[in-house]
């Protein structure tokens, strides 16, 4: 009777298909949701100008994923992937009864009286609840796969700062994926309940008669109620660290394995993170439930008619949840939720990640969009992308048969149209890691972060020649903060200088400070700042008063606390040339601090916008997984051309190959000697979350060191003939002789 109740509760607030659901949200955020990728990224970009707004490469202007889109790669969509996918989810439900059982005995565990156990297991197992609960379930299990299908990504998606990360949790999408998860987590904490059974198994039950023969009420089982909102509450909580956590990231493995070895290595893990992830929510949850249990309880009563049984004891209370029977029987249902859903989330990666063999040539036309080379050089889905040059990385290491079909020629004509649009679209992507790595580097360079003022005062003096407004013209638009080189260049320039232009105030304005216009008025020369200052007080002063950062005060509070300190050293110096006493500080002209500091929300928000150098590095190189593959496609192609190419048409490319190598690997070096870039990350706790993407940069530097050694160590002394610069050929000379 009350699992009606509740079945048309749920229907009232939640009724309605996922045929419909999926349709009209599809509509709905595919606008709202590049509008607010807008909104967020305009905001979050900051000094770096943009290099660190996490990433959604997977996703077009529509907002909605690419891979159904009937481009070039659909083909691979409909033919590949979804039976992939689909495959996944099958293998998921049908491991969902040797989960359901293992829960059932766990759920039923008595030491004292194991026959007891083993019967009720059994009884439970076969009953009409369980199969009911069962096919719940892999309903749930479905839907899980669907929303895992939908939202996975290939390259992690970093949020660089505070307020990016809230951003990303805010996205009308990443709402409707916790919002599902929650929902989801309640079916299943039904289930879970009803298959427990006892004290769990229904929402209300016959309140104890108390005053006589009165008329029957229905009072609620709060013990049901805590399964429910226990299970909303781990399912919300999975969705939210999933999208902080990067749970549908989908990484490749390093090493080529079965899928079920693949699977039966990360099961234990799985057990381990589930079983670790479920006692955090439900520690969560206690608190939660201690706090504002009281909310949903009437909630629900009021709403159902339901009511409150005085004789028994509430639990939103510490001795109403310090029952162990009731702990246990709440993390044991979490975990089964979590590993449940991880174990479709691991299928998924495995099955999706398998690699694929595309063929290097066709003979015919309809089946060449699918050779390698074409999907190579074409825009395609990032999985398809992802898996070609996975696929170039082993044919140029295990093939010879596939290698003769790249080095071969076509008929008629005699071109080398495989090698080219290979080699071309890896060269393509080192030039554009490339030019990525010297623009982050410049633009952390201008913005001051590794500019210290004893090497920007060594550029003073070709600063000052080339012209102030000229240096500054050439910096980029976007660019919020300013290198100490610029204070100094304005503290130590001429009275005819003016101050820089992004410092310069409006003293036109009627708002201008009187201060300001006695600081940029130009000086007496008979004044005893005029020239070069050899009081020591001064002198001391001026490190400390540029060498600080300003945080979030503007150039008028900067220049104001400065003006203040100024004037007061000038009184005090005049004082002690006229042998009169120093001016109070009551006399001085200062201005009130309270009324240009900023207010405390505006801090807050301008503290959790400050770039993480930790974060800004990883997310550079987030897709760095396609230039590893590109790195080795291309050096172990280069090494089987020795014996392998007989046309030679990879002798053709081989000074671009090498010069683009050398180019990046300056650029990895050069990045690497920033202070956060060689620091290893910290190690994640238990997390159902993949964090190989925080290793990527160190294991492409491995990965450019060697392929340039394996060029260097195959061709010998004969690249002394290849063209390229004394720079280049320096450096390679280094290689050669195992120096670098």
């Amino acid at each position: 009777m009350f699992s009606l109740s509740m079945y048309s509760l749920i229907w009232r607030f939640g009724g309605f298909s996922l045929r419909q659901l999926v349709g009209q949200l599809r509509g709905v955020l595919g606008s709202r949701g590049a509008e607010w990728d807008r909104v967020v990224n305009s905001s979050v970009t900051g000094s770096l100008g943009g290099f660190c707004v996490y990433r959604s490469v997977e996703r077009d202007s529509t907002g909605t994923s690419d891979m159904f889109s009937a481009g070039s790669g659909y083909w691979f969509t409909q033919k590949v992937l979804c039976w992939r996918a689909a495959a996944s989810i099958a293998w998921s439900v049908l491991l969902l009864p040797a989960t359901t059982a293992a829960f059932v005995v766990l759920s039923k565990f008595s030491i004292l009286h194991p026959v007891r156990m083993l019967a009720d297991c059994a009884s439970v197992l076969v009953s009409a609840g369980s199969v009911f609960s069962f096919i719940l379930l892999t309903g749930v299990i479905i839907m899980v796969g669907f929303l895992t299908f939908e939202y996975y990504t290939v390259i992690p998606m970093i949020a660089c700062s505070k307020v990016a990360l809230l951003g990303r949790l805010l996205h009308p999408r990443q709402l409707l994926y916790c919002l599902a998860h929650g929902l989801m987590g309640v079916v299943v904490g039904w289930c879970c309940a009803v298959t427990i059974g006892y004290r769990y198994e229904t929402l209300g039950s016959v309140c104890p008669k108390t005053d006589g023969d009165g008329p029957a009420h229905m009072c609620l089982n709060e013990h049901h109620l805590l399964l429910l909102l226990e299970g909303g509450f781990v399912g919300l909580s999975h969705g939210l660290l999933g999208v902080i956590h990067n749970m549908n990231y989908v990484s490749f493995g390093t090493v080529q394995q079965h899928k079920y070895l693949c699977f039966k290595g990360s099961l234990p893990l799985a057990v381990k993170c589930s079983a670790a992830q479920a006692f955090y929510s439900v520690r969560n949850f206690l608190v939660f439930y201690f706090f504002l249990g009281h909310i949903p309880r009437a909630w629900i009563c009021r709403s159902l008619s339901l009511h409150l049984d005085s004789s028994a004891h509430p639990l939103d209370t510490i001795s109403g949840l310090l029952d162990l029977s009731l702990l246990y029987h709440l993390w044991i249902s979490a975990a089964y939720l979590l590993f449940s859903w991880c174990i479709t989330l691991l299928l998924f990666r495995i099955f999706v990640t398998e690699a694929y063999s595309f063929p290097v040539q066709s003979t015919f036309t309809e089946e060449a969009p699918q050779c390698l080379p074409k999907v190579l050089s074409e825009k395609q889905p990032m999985i398809l992308k992802f898996l070609a040059l996975q696929d170039l990385s082993l044919l140029s290491q295990h093939s010879p048969s596939r290698r003769s079909q790249v080095f071969s020629l076509s008929q008629p004509g005699g071109h080398a149209h495989n090698w080219n649009a290979i080699s071309k679209e890896c060269l393509s992507l080192l030039a554009e890691l490339t030019q990525r790595l010297v623009s982050y580097h410049e633009t952390v360079a201008t913005n001051g972060r590794t500019k210290s003022l004893s090497s920007s005062s060594e550029q003073k003096t070709s600063s000052e020649s080339s012209g102030t407004e000229d240096s500054m013209s050439s910096r980029p638009a976007f660019l919020m903060k300013t290198p100490a080189s610029v204070f100094l260049r304005s503290m130590g320039a001429g009275p005819q200088s003016p101050l820089t232009s992004p410092f310069t105030p409006d003293l036109d304005s009627p708002f201008a400070s009187p201060t300001l216009r006695r600081l940029t008025a130009p000086l007496d020369p008979g004044s005893p700042w005029h020239g070069s200052v050899q009081s020591p007080h001064v002198m001391r002063r001026a490190p400390k008063l540029w060498s600080t950062s300003t945080g979030g005060r503007g150039s008028a509070e900067a220049l104001m606390w400065m003006s203040s300190e100024w004037i007061s050293c000038s009184l005090f110096t005049d004082s002690q040339v006229n042998g009169s006493p120093p001016a109070s500080p009551a006399s001085l002209p200062s201005p009130k601090p309270e009324s240009s500091r900023p207010s405390f929300l505006a801090q807050f928000f301008q503290n959790r916008r400050e770039q993480l150098p930790e974060a800004s590095s990883q997310a550079l190189f987030a897709d760095s997984q396609a230039h590893i593959w590109a790195l080795e496609g291309l050096s172990y192609l280069v090494q089987a051309s020795f014996t392998e190419d007989q046309f030679g048409v990879v002798q053709t490319t081989l000074p671009s190959i090498l010069s683009s190598m050398l180019l990046l690997q300056e650029a990895v070096d050069r990045h690497f000697k920033l202070p956060h870039a060689s620091s290893k990350p910290v190690r994640s706790p238990v997390s159902l979350g993949d964090s190989s993407h925080k290793t990527l940069r160190f294991a492409l530097r491995a990965t450019l060191k060697t392929a340039i050694y394996r060029i260097t160590s195959t061709f010998g002394a004969h690249l002394h003939a290849v063209q390229m610069s004394a720079e280049h050929r320096k450096r390679l000379q280094h290689f050669l002789e195992y120096k670098e």
